[in-house]
């Protein structure tokens, strides 16, 4: 059971950290945009593992997916072992999280601008997966409460 509410926790920071992306690249243009990213990782992917290029349009749906499953698995973490260090593990993976977003894409031959062009939105991709790890923390706080 405690691999399943782990998970469960870790997709609903998942989706946490989406529905913040999605709903500041609408309102705002300054901002993070984690989805061109993953976009060009996913061809980048897609290419190398012999696969054709797929046109722009097409990849939005299956970047969202990768997204959310990969940090599900990520935040999962959060609830593994003892459950009194869930909120250091929570910043520490958030942090984490956030830092390799800036950091890896370049040593990746991805471009970074998208989550790093700026002090300001380089802050505020840490801060998105910072939220992320602490809503997973939340969620699992409030199943240790309740015995689930």
């Amino acid at each position: 059971m405690g691999t399943l509410k782990n998970m469960l926790a870790g997709l609903g920071g998942a989706v946490a950290l989406n529905i913040l992306h999605e709903t500041m690249k609408k309102f705002r243009n300054d901002t993070p945009r984690i989805d061109i990213l993953g976009e060009e990782a996913l061809q980048k992917g897609i290419e190398y593992a012999g696969g054709s290029h797929i046109k722009k349009e097409k990849l939005y749906l299956p970047t969202l997916g990768a997204d959310l499953i990969s940090n599900a698995l990520y935040y999962s973490m959060i609830g593994a072992g003892n459950p009194k260090r869930i909120w250091p593990k929570a910043i520490a993976l958030g942090l984490t999280a956030g830092t390799g977003a800036i950091a890896l894409p370049k040593p990746m031959g991805l471009n970074p601008k998208p989550v790093a062009k700026n002090d300001k939105v380089s802050a505020m991709t840490v801060g998105y997966y910072l939220f992320g790890a602490l809503v997973t923390a939340c969620i699992l706080e409030a199943a240790n409460r309740t015995g689930k």
